[in-house]
């Protein structure tokens, strides 16, 4: 083999690598979202995790979160709740809010209840497309599986992230209900929890441009 083309060779696999480390960052990038005006309207909508189960009502993540963005958070947690629950009362909960944007946080209580996953997926996937017929912005929380040990959200929402092109926080959950010092019970989190995931969620929205 010729020189040349040996040394081509050898630089053929670092150019491969470079490329696939590029196309992996660009793929990690957080999608923007339109500013948020001052009077906007935020709808936290999920389950107990939404609704703050484990510490005070003023404690949840929504009500949290609402005083690090300066933007009306809508709490409308339902302890309990299913995707398939949560998909039927999302349209009356859009109509008597009228958000500007949704922090959707379902499917939980699917896995605990050890429901279909697939369904799970589905009921989020119309969920979001809902939604996006409103022109309504949306960012997902990530749920983990109930695991005793190494605690990570379940595949489906980094799936519907990539396919709707959403805004995810998608680590933060896992982290507050794998530190038994921010937990009120296995699994829900306490104040300290809640203010963890506010904190997430706050930053997510100023990577996004909405804050």
């Amino acid at each position: 083999m010729p020189a040349t083309a040996r040394w081509r060779q050898a630089l053929r696999l670092p150019l491969t690598c470079l490329l696939v480390l590029l196309v992996v960052a660009c793929g990690e990038t957080t999608p923007k979202l339109a500013p948020l005006p001052s009077d906007a309207v935020v709808l936290a909508f999920g389950d107990s995790l939404t609704y703050g189960t484990g510490a005070e009502r003023m404690k949840s993540y929504p009500a949290q979160l609402s005083a690090l963005i300066q933007r009306e958070v809508i709490n409308a947690g339902v302890p309990g709740e299913t995707t398939v629950e949560g998909l039927a009362r999302l349209t009356e909960v859009i109509d008597e809010h009228q958000p500007q944007l949704v922090i959707l946080c379902l499917g939980g209580n699917d896995m605990l209840q050890q429901l279909d996953r697939v369904r799970m997926q589905q009921h989020l996937a119309t969920m979001i497309e809902q939604l996006r017929t409103r022109s309504i912005a949306v960012v997902l929380l990530g749920v983990p599986e109930p695991k005793l040990l190494g605690l990570k959200a379940d595949p489906a929402y980094r799936a519907l992230a990539i396919r709707f092109g959403l805004p995810i926080e998608n680590a933060v959950i896992s982290a507050v209900l794998g530190d038994r010092d921010l937990k009120a019970d296995p699994v829900h989190p306490n104040a300290d929890g809640y203010q963890k995931i506010a904190d997430a969620v706050a930053k997510l929205l100023r990577q996004t441009g909405a804050i």
